[in-house]
């Protein structure tokens, strides 16, 4: 069946510039993290430790982003995993893509949200810790934390639903405030004479062994860099050649794996890390520049970091507006999802469901939050898998291989083997984040809730299953991909 038959496939507006998808994919990565939490990383390992870990992560995103190049310049559209899953597999494999990917993308827009109120709660804790209702895994939730979160999500989802041609923009003007923060605060710290590059030493923990040190950081890479892959979530939006995907996510993976070094040095010459790791500070970053920098450097790093917040935040509710809206294209969700805005072509509902589901986390408390979406990195290495998976198969070594067919394979040996190796460091992830024995395995309360989300998964495929099954392949790939006739397996859902 095609386009001739009935089938309506919804598009969005081109409008996204090149500098723009750049910021979203740098701001994505960066995100909160590289300003809240270097203490807590180095605790136990050390900030060299830390660095190499962060380095080598970045290394294996980017043999993982290669594929993510090769597919989203042949398949430009909106949905990005849980496209390629169907590509390369079924409907069924698509929607378990798609089902980790929304949870995870949402949580960090939560996630972000939240961060805005806990460094509000450093620098104005009169403010924040008002109107307090309970205590939830012991964190204490206040009234006047869930009202700051509601407004500042309210903001973005307004931004998003007004056209992603707003939020590209507002995301680089966010994106360069942050990159000079970061940058004025490295250098004000490193040439003050109250830090040291001896509060350095020692620059791995005494406590594990170097290689187990590097490797408790490497394996939070699917969660330090989740973000580059939101470049193929609005490659529909692309109003440029999507070749130019590629060179953009290498150029925001290079800028993180930087960004990420410059805050972990920033922390680490201010005071003995071992001292400010063990502490117990609320915000371990922000106590010690404040120490040195005094006011002023607390404001740059305030500024740096609500950049930081905002792009992420911005960033995911991008992305998970556009995963709902292709899976509902594709069946997969209820056909409210991929409404569009009568006058601006967006999202609007889309936007506006991922950005309640948003609102509601605050009220479980942030610890709650940080089990979930931590359980969220084994949904987004499941999701690099399927990305690497698909490109293997669409690459070839050469033409003599038996199922090739020009129409549909591309032959690049050199691009097939880094798929290969893309394959094997999601799987490598996944190993390091769910092998008990693990340097960098789940705590039990991750693991309940992942067990959870997979338990409401496979019930909600059930509710579904009827609808999705009465569309053949055919169906699918036109709405899912835009081709009329195109599959790279012969396999049955």
């Amino acid at each position: 069946m095609s386009s001739d038959s009935g089938l309506a496939r919804k598009k969005l507006s081109k409008t996204l510039k090149p500098h723009w998808v750049w910021a979203i994919a740098l701001g994505s990565s960066i995100g909160w993290g590289s300003f809240v939490l270097p203490a807590e990383w180095m605790d136990g390992v050390g900030p060299l430790g830390v660095i190499l870990g962060l380095t080598i992560g970045a290394v294996l995103m980017a043999i993982i982003a290669i594929s993510y190049g090769v597919l989203i310049r042949n398949y430009p559209v909106s949905g990005g995993e849980f496209a390629y899953a169907f590509l390369s597999l079924n409907r069924v494999h698509a929607y378990i893509s798609g089902w980790f990917l929304t949870l995870g993308y949402i949580c960090i827009v939560a996630l972000n949200a939240t961060a805005f109120a806990l460094m509000l709660k450093f620098v104005f804790p009169d403010f924040i810790e008002n109107m307090r209702m309970y205590s939830v895994a012991g964190w204490e939730v206040y009234f006047t934390e869930v009202i700051v979160v509601t407004i500042l999500v309210a903001f973005f989802t307004y931004l998003n639903i007004k056209g992603s041609g707003l939020s590209g923009r507002m995301q680089f003007v966010f994106v360069m405030i942050l990159i000079i923060g970061v940058f004025s605060l490295t250098g004000l710290m490193t040439t003050n004479s109250g830090a040291s590059f001896n509060h350095m030493d020692p620059v791995f923990s005494p406590e594990v062994s170097p290689i187990a040190a590097i490797l408790t950081i490497v394996a939070i890479a699917p969660f330090a860099y989740v973000g580059f892959d939101n470049v193929p979530q609005a490659a529909e939006e692309f109003k440029f050649s999507a070749r130019k995907a590629l060179t953009l996510i290498m150029m925001a993976l290079v800028f993180a794996a930087i960004i990420y070094s410059l805050m972990i040095i920033t922390t680490a010459v201010a005071a003995p890390w071992q001292e400010t790791s063990a502490a117990g500070l609320q915000w371990g970053t922000g106590t010690v520049v404040q120490e040195v920098l005094g006011t002023g450097g607390l404001v740059i790093l305030v500024i740096a970091l609500s950049m930081g917040i905002f792009t992420g935040l911005n960033g995911f509710l991008i992305s998970a507006s556009r995963v709902l809206f292709a899976m509902s294209r594709g069946k997969v969700l209820p056909k409210v999802f991929s409404k569009l805005h009568s006058q601006h072509n967006t999202l609007y509902f889309a936007i506006i469901f991922a950005a309640i589901v948003a609102i509601i986390a605050p009220w479980f408390g942030r610890e709650v939050l940080g089990w979930i979406v931590d359980m969220s990195s084994v949904g987004v290495s499941i999701a690099y898998f399927y990305t690497c998976f698909t490109a293997y198969k669409m690459l070839k070594w050469n033409k003599k291989d038996s199922n090739y067919d020009e129409t549909l394979h591309i032959v690049s040996p050199g691009k097939k083997f880094v798929a290969i190796l893309g394959m094997i460091s999601s799987v490598s992830f996944l190993i390091l984040l769910l092998y008990p024995n693990s340097p960098a395995a789940l705590g039990a309360e991750s693991i309940w809730a992942l067990v959870i989300w997979v338990a409401l998964g496979i019930l909600f495929y059930f509710v579904r299953r009827i609808d999705l099954q009465s569309y053949d392949r055919e169906d699918l790939a036109y709405l899912i991909l835009g081709k009329e006739k195109f599959k790279l397996t012969d396999k049955e859902d």
